[in-house]
């Protein structure tokens, strides 16, 4: 069985994302403290990114934590996208 599962944004619940997006802000760095742009712009420009494929929610099945990774993070675990439908892995088999 695969340890990480690529999960739909679409599946979630906006508020949930909101708040996966918001950790990534603050995980990865970003300048919040611009007053030209705050959390709202953030999130907007990284839904756009999830919609594009840049972006994945992905979960852990091993720590059971849910969060956002960008496709270059996906792959350095040597995963590709739909790998666990490919595998059979998914989270309904």
């Amino acid at each position: 069985m695969s340890r990480f599962v690529d999960v739909p944004h679409t599946m979630l619940p906006a508020e949930t994302l909101d708040a996966l997006l918001q950790t990534f802000v603050t995980r990865q760095g970003y300048d919040t403290t611009d007053v030209t742009t705050d959390m709202h712009d953030w999130v907007r420009d990284l839904r756009r990114q999830l919609e594009r494929g840049e972006l994945l929610v992905v979960h852990d099945l091993q720590t059971e934590t849910t969060e956002v990774m960008t496709l270059a993070q996906w792959q350095s675990f040597g995963r590709q996208i739909g790998d666990d439908e490919e595998e059979g892995d998914g989270p309904f088999s």
